[in-house]
């Protein structure tokens, strides 16, 4: 039979969960969910076009990042995870099936799936698959992905611990080229007595000029406090810097945006998001899974 898709792949993925003796990883649980959807090996084995991953595989990522975001599994480290008690409560229930209609009934499910995109994200938004050309359905998947990707940065980077996260903004200052570049042109200052300034850079590779860094994890749900951003405005000051940049987790208010708007130093502010976008394009703590190349018939070659 064919590898079901990754709605039919929820509910025995669950059950299997629910039946482990406390945390998993989804790579244990390929053979027991495939034998309960009575997949041959050569199901199991089937490989996606890159190569890389199985199409199995594959589908259950995705049946357990849709799970969990409806609150039946929870993380407890990196890649393990465990069933929650809601999550027994609906195996209690004894469904038929699971899949999105399903999880529907969570609010945190249906607020992580109506969360508001970016103009560049409602362009590759389409209203059925079935009427969007192989390419719109292309981009609109890599536009998932993307947002997918960035929603994990950011709950790991809010996970990480203080000194992990400075360091995490100097090497995507650095990847972005700052110093030219060359890691030994910064110096983290994350320490006691650092006068409110968390890094600094220097801005071209002779160190004419330095941009001071200020990073702050807060959870994606509280902004962060103008009075933090004033705080490290005055610290710019302190150290006769024009120049600065404060990155967090979540989000600045517009009061900080409008306070930042009226100084005269030249201060950039980063939420998470950004900072998400930042990383996956300058490559710092994410790297290639898939590669995929989209060829058309080359007009000229078969010019006579």
């Amino acid at each position: 039979m064919a590898v079901p898709d990754y709605q039919s792949v929820m509910l025995p993925l669950l059950r299997k969960v629910g039946e482990a003796d406390g945390e998993t990883y989804v790579s244990a649980l390929i053979d027991e969910v495939g034998k309960e959807l009575e997949l041959s090996e050569a199901d199991v084995t089937q490989l996606v076009p890159s190569g890389r991953q199985t199409v199995f595989s594959n589908r259950l990522h995705w049946a357990k990042t849709y799970v969990q975001r409806a609150g039946l599994l929870e993380s407890t480290r990196h890649g393990y995870f465990r069933i929650t008690e809601r999550g027994r409560q609906v195996l209690a229930e004894k469904p038929a099936r699971i899949n999105n209609a399903y999880l529907s009934r969570f609010p945190e499910f249906v607020e992580w799936k109506s969360r508001d995109r970016t103009p560049e994200e409602r362009s590759t938004d389409l209203v059925s698959d079935a009427t969007a050309s192989p390419d719109d359905q292309i981009a609109a998947s890599y536009g998932r992905l993307t947002k997918e990707l960035s929603e994990e940065l950011v709950l790991r980077m809010h996970k990480s611990s203080p000194s992990f996260f400075e360091r995490l903004i100097i090497d995507l200052l650095v990847g972005m080229g700052y110093g030219g570049g060359r890691a030994e042109m910064r110096r983290a200052l994350g320490r006691s007595g650092d006068a409110g300034i968390d890094g600094v850079i220097k801005e071209d590779e002779l160190g004419l000029d330095v941009v001071y860094v200020q990073a702050k994890r807060y959870a994606p749900e509280n902004g962060v406090p103008v009075r933090e951003v004033r705080d490290f405005i005055g610290s710019l000051e302190g150290h006769r810097a024009s120049k600065g940049v404060f990155v967090t987790t979540s989000y600045f208010p517009d009061s900080a945006i409008q306070f930042v708007d009226r100084v005269s130093k030249r201060v950039i502010l980063i939420d998470g998001v950004e900072l998400a976008r930042l990383m996956i394009k300058h490559n710092v703590g994410v790297r290639i899974k898939d590669t995929y190349e989209i060829k058309k018939v080359d007009e000229d070659y078969f010019v006579e």
